[in-house]
């Protein structure tokens, strides 16, 4: 089993937490602007890399605060979580900041 370090909590398992996909998404400025193919990439479009994925984690059955996760999808390894509004960590996960929206 995976256990996630909540940032308000500490290390508990993973079935206390709900995924909430991938992290840094940015809404369209004006979404009434965008075709009906720009807003359904905006919804539906994801990464599925082999390798470090950035995700939103909830501790659903915990404290209930949402908080970002840097994950390797193929060991599951956690290599970094931190809290939402926050840098992205890329000295620790290998990620360039300019490869994620802020």
């Amino acid at each position: 089993m995976m256990q996630i370090e909540c940032p308000w909590c500490g290390r508990r398992d993973e079935e206390e937490f709900t995924c909430g996909g991938e992290a840094h998404i940015q809404r369209p400025p004006d979404p009434q602007q965008n075709s009906d193919a720009e807003w359904a990439a905006y919804l539906f479009d994801r990464i599925n890399p082999k390798g470090v994925h950035l995700e939103r984690w909830c501790h659903t059955y915990g404290c209930r605060q949402w908080f970002n996760v840097a994950r390797h999808t193929v060991n599951h390894n956690i290599l970094a979580v931190y809290r939402m509004g926050a840098a992205v960590p890329a000295d620790s996960v290998g990620v360039a900041v300019d490869e994620v929206s802020a």
